[in-house]
């Protein structure tokens, strides 16, 4: 690199762990994950560290078809800056213990032409994690063509309903082509003291299960693929889920495209928890996987 300021190093949760570890960790949990007939062309995926949700991201990655895919959309939820639009990264390479991950500077020409989009800084592009755990799964599933796809990181801010409805709009036209991958970015239920959210539904049993149907009644909300009632679904219950913005994002593309004619599913394929909550001072992270079908 010319210019090595201009290159983000990849760190954080994977610092301790090296290239060919990381390697086999990915391929042990590709490898235990059955691939459904289409490829796709979205998945929500969880950004927690891989020894909570390694296993779990595996069942959205394994659907994704590097033979067709040139070009990988991370959408990211904003964690440490207020952000009211979306922000792209300031820099051109992302380094990961697999290999480099180049940015597609035309499309970033296309979206900052747009003018509805800011420049993240360097600082906000290193602490941001939301987008960093997707770039090794990105590049393995993708390490077979490693040299002919590029990557688009989108931080997603705080955004309204009615934003959420522009970028959809924006982004649906990218989502129509089949050489064009989603990965959207998402944690789900955030629950106990620490997170200050201890919704519980007694009728459900233990806190655990609780819990699974709160976020089961998200996700069903989602694979309907109706970002009005994905909406409501968080007023009516304030679900902690952290990509809830790139979520209804991804639902507002799909519904530009459907009023076009296209078809397509969405499908969780996975669900798990950090642990089993059963008291008021336990505390757990939720993640799901899943996958959007074009028909």
């Amino acid at each position: 690199l010319n210019n090595p300021s201009n290159c983000r190093a990849y760190c954080s949760g994977m610092k301790t762990v090296i290239g060919p570890q990381l390697n086999a960790q990915l391929e042990g949990w590709l490898s235990q994950v059955q691939s459904t007939k289409r490829p796709a062309r979205a998945i929500i995926a969880p950004h927690a560290g891989y020894t909570y949700c390694g296993s779990c991201a595996a069942h959205a990655y394994k659907q994704v078809d590097p033979s067709i895919t040139r070009r990988i959309f991370i959408l990211g939820p904003s964690h440490h800056v207020p952000l009211s639009r979306c922000a792209l990264s300031s820099v051109d390479i992302y380094r990961t213990p697999l290999y480099d991950l180049r940015i597609d500077q035309k499309i970033y020409g296309e979206l900052w032409k747009t003018g509805m989009f800011e420049r993240m800084s360097l600082q906000t592009d290193e602490d941001e994690h939301s987008i960093e755990m997707h770039l090794p799964y990105t590049a393995k599933a993708m390490e077979s063509h490693k040299d002919e796809f590029t990557i688009i990181p989108v931080l997603v801010g705080a955004l309204s309903e009615s934003k959420e409805q522009e970028f959809g709009k924006l982004f649906s036209k990218y989502l129509a082509d089949p050489s064009n991958l989603f990965v959207v970015s998402s944690d789900f239920c955030h629950w106990g003291q620490r997170f200050r959210y201890s919704y519980y539904d007694e009728s459900q049993g233990e806190i655990y299960r609780s819990i699974e149907h709160l976020d089961k009644m998200g996700m069903s909300i989602i694979e309907q693929l109706d970002p009005v009632s994905f909406s409501n679904y968080l007023k009516k219950y304030h679900n902690t889920i952290c990509g809830r913005h790139p979520i209804g994002v991804l639902l507002n593309a799909i519904t530009e495209l459907q009023k076009n004619g296209m078809n397509m599913s969405f499908s969780f394929l996975n669900y798990a928890q950090s642990s089993q909550c059963r008291n008021w001072q336990d505390s757990s992270v939720s993640y799901a996987a899943g996958a959007l079908t074009v028909h």
